[in-house]
Parts: structure tokens; C-alpha cells; sequence
């Protein structure tokens, strides 16, 4: 993936909290100075999203002794980016970008957000009433000249995933719709409830949240294909941070706090969200799958 230097991400954070060479106070104000917290466009806008997890930041904060500094980034590409950059420190981020992220710059999952009690979710491809479409195999014996919308390419339901879907049935998208877009979730829902375009892809999550939003109606948005379940969201830690075995200890530990927390402190985590479980990059070994399968993720 293009923007990725793995070699220079390492330098630029490792070196500073390396034994060798670095003095006292270098790495003391490395372990000082405000944590850049960044989390990917879960709400339907920038500001919903940031005073949506605010609270967040603000326990996390308090839990590590640390500035948190919260960021929205609106592009999950663009979040793996920035982490793998080390303009991000700490990112809550869907599975495809944190593994993009620990592919190409040693980015590590910590821990994995739970929904409903879960740490899995599941990837949709929803359509309209009106479309004429019963099920996955009337996309795509049907689905020619007709319009289909992806999330961004650093999504795993949005983008990975259905693309898989679709080129184990031997299907190139770009080659069998009439039309192909790459948006925002929201905005796939929105334009496909409209019926302003055939089917799009998108997540469980998602859909049930437009709806209790009013954003949608239920009626409108039709699920003609459910994935597998696949490995929620990850709270991962750039590369310099993971090799910090005592920081990534009391973030996991701040993280496992959230879920008690929430019956006092509800506003820590939106609706359904119910804490964080200890997990590792391992557990995200499907996406790898995928995204070697499809021939996304490439060398280093």
C-alpha cells in the first residue's frame, strides 16, 4: 500500500525511547508528552464522533497519567496511515486498517471492542425493494449495468471483505457493475434506502445504529448477504508504544476497566458498546487471509 515506510516509522519512534544513546530526559518526555488518540468516523459526522468518544479519551487519560489529545479521521485508509506514520499513537480502528497498520509499520492490537457482549460483527450487503435483488447470486447474475457502492479501501466490511465475497465467485467488480463508488458507510445506506444506487456494502453495526437514529428505515434497507463473523474493532498502539510492555499493561488495564464502568459512566462508550477484551494480532488473522487473498495486502 502506497505511503507506507515501515523503516522510517520505526526510527522515527523506536530511537526515542531506545536504551542505547537516548538520555533520561528524552525518554522521560517521551513518556510525558500527550498520547494522540485517533478513532475512525464510527458517527454519522466529525463533530457526533469526537463528542462521542471524548469521554474516552478523557478515562484513558486519567488512567495513564497522560494528555489525550482525540482525533476524528473521516477515512479508515487514512487512519492506518497516520498511525503507521506515528502521527497517530493510539487508534480504535476497524480490523482492515489496523491490519494494513501492522503490516507495513509494526502496529499492534491490544485490545478489541465488544458490541452487545461480542467481539465480532459481520459484514452486509444491503439493497432497496425496489431493486429486483432476493440474494447475493441475483447480484451477480443480475447485477450487470447495475450501480454498487464500497466504502473506502481501508474498510473491512465496506471494501475487503465483499470484494472477497465477490472474487471467489469469480466476480471483478469494477468490471461487472455498471457504476462502482467508494464513500462513507452513512452515505451507502443513505443512497441505497433513496434508491439512488442498487446495493452497497456495509456493517451490522452500522445499519442498527442508523436506524435507532432515524437516519433510515428498516424497511428500506433489505440485507441480501451476511459474511462470517469477523474480528471487531481494534484498539491498537503504534509501533515505539508496543514495544513498551509497561504502557501497553496499563492500557490494556484502562481499556478492561471500561465495560464495570459503564453502569456509572454510560457516556464512555455509545449505545451497545459494552467495553474492551484483551486481544492480540492474531486474532485478527482473518482479515490478513483476506486481504492476501484478494491481493491487497502486498510486501512490506
Amino acid at each position: 500500500m502506497a505511503g507506507f515506510d515501515r523503516r522510517a516509522v520505526l526510527r522515527t519512534g523506536a530511537g526515542v525511547l531506545a536504551a542505547g544513546g537516548a538520555t533520561w530526559p528524552a525518554v522521560a518526555r517521551a513518556q510525558t508528552r500527550p498520547l494522540e488518540f485517533g478513532v475512525g468516523l464510527f458517527q454519522p459526522d466529525r463533530e457526533r464522533n469526537d463528542a462521542t468518544y471524548r469521554p474516552l479519551a478523557r478515562h484513558l487519560a486519567e488512567r495513564l497519567g497522560r494528555p489525550v489529545n482525540l482525533r476524528t479521521v473521516d477515512s479508515w485508509e487514512g487512519l492506518a496511515k497516520s498511525l503507521a506514520s506515528g502521527e497517530t499513537d493510539l487508534a480504535l480502528m476497524g480490523p482492515w486498517g489496523y491490519v494494513l497498520a501492522q503490516h507495513f509499520a509494526g502496529a499492534q492490537a491490544v485490545s478489541t471492542i465488544l458490541y452487545d457482549g461480542r467481539p465480532e460483527y459481520f459484514a452486509l450487503i444491503v439493497t432497496h425493494p425496489e431493486s429486483g435483488l432476493n440474494d447475493a447470486q441475483d447480484l451477480i447474475s443480475k447485477g450487470r449495468g447495475r450501480t454498487f457502492a464500497f466504502g473506502d479501501k481501508g474498510s473491512t466490511s465496506g471494501y475487503l471483505i465483499p470484494l472477497h465475497f465477490f472474487l471467489q465467485q469469480g466476480i471483478d467488480p469494477e468490471r461487472h457493475f455498471g457504476r462502482v463508488l467508494y464513500t462513507r458507510h452513512q452515505a451507502i445506506q443513505m443512497q441505497v434506502t433513496a434508491g439512488a444506487i442498487d446495493a452497497g456494502a456495509d456493517y451490522n453495526r452500522n445499519r442498527n445504529a442508523m436506524i435507532e437514529q432515524g437516519l433510515i428505515k428498516a424497511e428500506r434497507s433489505k440485507v441480501i448477504w451476511q459474511s462470517a463473523p469477523l474480528p471487531n474493532d481494534a484498539f491498537a498502539v503504534s509501533a515505539p508504544l508496543a514495544a513498551d510492555g509497561a504502557f501497553v499493561a496499563r492500557l490494556r488495564a484502562a481499556l478492561e476497566a471500561v465495560g464495570p464502568l459503564l453502569a456509572q459512566r454510560p457516556d464512555l462508550l455509545p449505545a451497545h458498546y459494552t467495553g474492551f477484551v484483551t486481544r492480540d494480532n492474531a486474532f485478527y488473522k482473518p482479515i490478513r487471509d483476506a486481504g492476501l487473498a484478494t491481493g491487497k495486502l502486498g510486501p512490506k
